[in-house]
Protein backbone atom coordinates (compact mmCIF):
# COMPACT_ATOMS: atom_id res chain seq x y z
CA UNK A 1 0.00 0.00 0.00
CA UNK A 2 2.83 2.63 0.46
CA UNK A 3 3.04 2.78 -3.44
CA UNK A 4 0.16 4.27 -3.56
CA UNK A 5 -0.07 7.96 -4.78
CA UNK A 6 -2.30 10.56 -3.18
CA UNK A 7 -4.83 10.30 -6.22
CA UNK A 8 -4.89 6.44 -6.41
CA UNK A 9 -6.22 6.29 -2.55
CA UNK A 10 -8.42 8.76 -2.82
CA UNK A 11 -10.22 6.45 -5.63
CA UNK A 12 -9.61 3.59 -3.37
CA UNK A 13 -12.14 4.86 -1.04
CA UNK A 14 -14.25 6.47 -3.38
CA UNK A 15 -14.42 3.15 -5.06
CA UNK A 16 -15.11 1.56 -1.65
CA UNK A 17 -17.66 3.25 -0.44
CA UNK A 18 -19.88 2.96 -3.98
CA UNK A 19 -21.88 0.11 -3.27
CA UNK A 20 -22.06 -1.60 -6.60
CA UNK A 21 -18.26 -1.29 -7.27
CA UNK A 22 -17.11 -5.18 -5.50
CA UNK A 23 -13.72 -5.73 -3.95
CA UNK A 24 -12.99 -7.85 -6.99
CA UNK A 25 -12.33 -4.46 -8.86
CA UNK A 26 -10.21 -2.88 -6.64
CA UNK A 27 -7.72 -5.67 -7.06
CA UNK A 28 -7.88 -5.76 -10.58
CA UNK A 29 -7.60 -2.19 -10.58
CA UNK A 30 -4.82 -1.55 -7.75
CA UNK A 31 -3.91 -5.35 -6.88
CA UNK A 32 -5.43 -4.86 -3.27
CA UNK A 33 -7.31 -7.49 -1.37
CA UNK A 34 -10.27 -6.97 0.49
CA UNK A 35 -7.93 -6.99 3.42
CA UNK A 36 -5.74 -4.16 1.69
CA UNK A 37 -8.79 -1.92 1.39
CA UNK A 38 -9.87 -2.63 4.90
CA UNK A 39 -6.33 -1.68 6.44
CA UNK A 40 -6.46 1.38 4.06
CA UNK A 41 -10.07 2.76 5.20
CA UNK A 42 -8.95 1.88 8.97
CA UNK A 43 -5.69 4.50 8.04
CA UNK A 44 -7.55 7.09 6.57
CA UNK A 45 -10.94 7.35 7.72
CA UNK A 46 -11.73 8.80 10.74
CA UNK A 47 -12.97 6.35 13.46
CA UNK A 48 -16.68 6.86 13.30
CA UNK A 49 -16.48 7.18 9.17
CA UNK A 50 -14.72 3.33 9.04
CA UNK A 51 -16.57 1.97 11.33
CA UNK A 52 -20.06 3.30 9.46
CA UNK A 53 -18.53 2.00 6.14
CA UNK A 54 -17.97 -1.46 7.88
CA UNK A 55 -21.42 -1.81 8.86
CA UNK A 56 -22.77 -0.85 5.72
CA UNK A 57 -20.42 -3.28 3.45
CA UNK A 58 -21.73 -5.72 6.09
CA UNK A 59 -25.56 -4.91 6.16
CA UNK A 60 -26.31 -6.58 2.75
CA UNK A 61 -26.96 -3.20 1.41
CA UNK A 62 -24.07 -3.16 -0.29
CA UNK A 63 -22.73 -5.34 -3.38
CA UNK A 64 -19.05 -5.31 -2.30
CA UNK A 65 -18.51 -8.95 -2.93
CA UNK A 66 -19.65 -10.85 -6.56
CA UNK A 67 -21.02 -13.87 -4.50
CA UNK A 68 -23.47 -11.95 -3.20
CA UNK A 69 -24.33 -9.96 -5.78
CA UNK A 70 -27.33 -10.46 -8.53
CA UNK A 71 -26.16 -12.48 -11.21
CA UNK A 72 -28.27 -10.49 -13.80
CA UNK A 73 -25.11 -7.23 -13.22
CA UNK A 74 -23.13 -8.50 -15.51
CA UNK A 75 -20.23 -5.44 -14.99
CA UNK A 76 -18.73 -3.42 -11.87
CA UNK A 77 -18.32 -0.53 -13.70
CA UNK A 78 -20.03 2.65 -14.83
CA UNK A 79 -19.88 3.21 -18.69
CA UNK A 80 -18.49 6.48 -17.86
CA UNK A 81 -16.37 5.69 -15.46
CA UNK A 82 -12.97 5.90 -17.32
CA UNK A 83 -13.58 9.89 -18.26
CA UNK A 84 -14.26 10.30 -14.72
CA UNK A 85 -11.47 8.98 -13.57
CA UNK A 86 -8.96 7.58 -15.97
CA UNK A 87 -9.87 3.89 -14.86
CA UNK A 88 -7.54 1.39 -16.42
CA UNK A 89 -10.31 -1.56 -16.75
CA UNK A 90 -11.81 -0.85 -20.05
Amino acid sequence: MEHLTAPEIDRIIEMAWEDRTPFEAIHLQFGLAEADVIKLMRRELKNSSFKRWRKRVNSGVSQKHLQKRNPEIQRFKCTRQRSISNNKIT
